[in-house]
């Protein structure tokens, strides 16, 4: 399965369950918090108006609007997020990042987060986000490095794909189309209490959960290493 392909993208955000059951396995999560260190990658421009590009159901983007007092535009490929962002008052519009409905200069700062690996061609994304931002403009992307759940992967034989946007790629992705790029690190561990909160997470997830794999038994707790990374892109 890969994470770019456009069927497979659709089909796992068509509804908001899935994306839900990930997220919510960071009540367990330690260290450091890579939203925050995105949020203050944001705050410290004090951008008057930023753009969400896979914006999910709008949480992030309902912050910025009702924290920083940003006029905040949000894009997404499916129309389920589109409306949960919608019910939040936030202006989002129905999009691909690789063709933004939008004039050049329009933005201070866009927000890629947990997204651009899911992009079929991530150069021609870029260069769309690197083209509606103003001179000066700042993009903020998060991804994940390929030590992220490794723990996970190990005990279900599965080789880890290299993101097309990942830790270990991003910044090359990126130096074409910005002038400065900087990587912020998130790590830290999340302990699953048990083998079937580790399964639940596994169920969730695209690649890991593909063809019904099954964790091995295990008794107790389950710690796994998180390692996201949060680029700071400057134009």
């Amino acid at each position: 399965m890969s994470l770019n392909d456009p069927q497979a993208v659709r089909t796992e955000y068509a509804t908001e369950e899935r994306l839900a059951g990930r997220a919510s396995v960071y009540e367990w999560a330690d260290g450091d918090d890579p939203h925050e260190i995105l949020w203050c990658a944001v705050a410290e421009r004090a951008p008057a108006r930023i753009l969400e590009v896979g914006c999910g159901p709008g949480e992030l983007a309902e912050r910025l609007a009702r924290e920083l007092g940003a006029e905040v535009v949000a894009v997404d490929q499916s129309e389920r997020m589109v409306e949960l962002t919608r019910h939040r008052g936030i202006d989002v519009r129905l999009g691909d990042v690789q063709e933004l409905p939008f004039a050049a200069d329009e933005f201070d700062c866009a927000v890629a987060a947990w997204m651009l690996y899911h992009v079929p061609d991530l150069d021609r994304g870029l260069a769309e986000l690197a083209r509606v931002l103003r001179p000066g403009g700042r993009l903020v992307a998060v991804t994940n490095s390929r030590g992220h759940l490794r723990e996970l992967y190990d005990l279900l034989e599965v080789e880890r794909p290299l993101l097309s946007f990942g830790a270990e790629t991003a910044a090359e992705a990126l130096a074409p189309h910005f002038a400065d790029v900087e990587s912020r690190p998130a790590l830290g561990s999340i302990l699953f209490p048990s083998r079937d909160d580790a399964q639940a997470y596994v169920d969730v997830t695209q690649i890991l959960g593909s063809d019904g794999r099954r964790l091995p038994p295990f008794d107790g707790p389950l710690r796994v290493t998180r390692a996201p990374y949060v680029f700071v892109a400057d134009k």
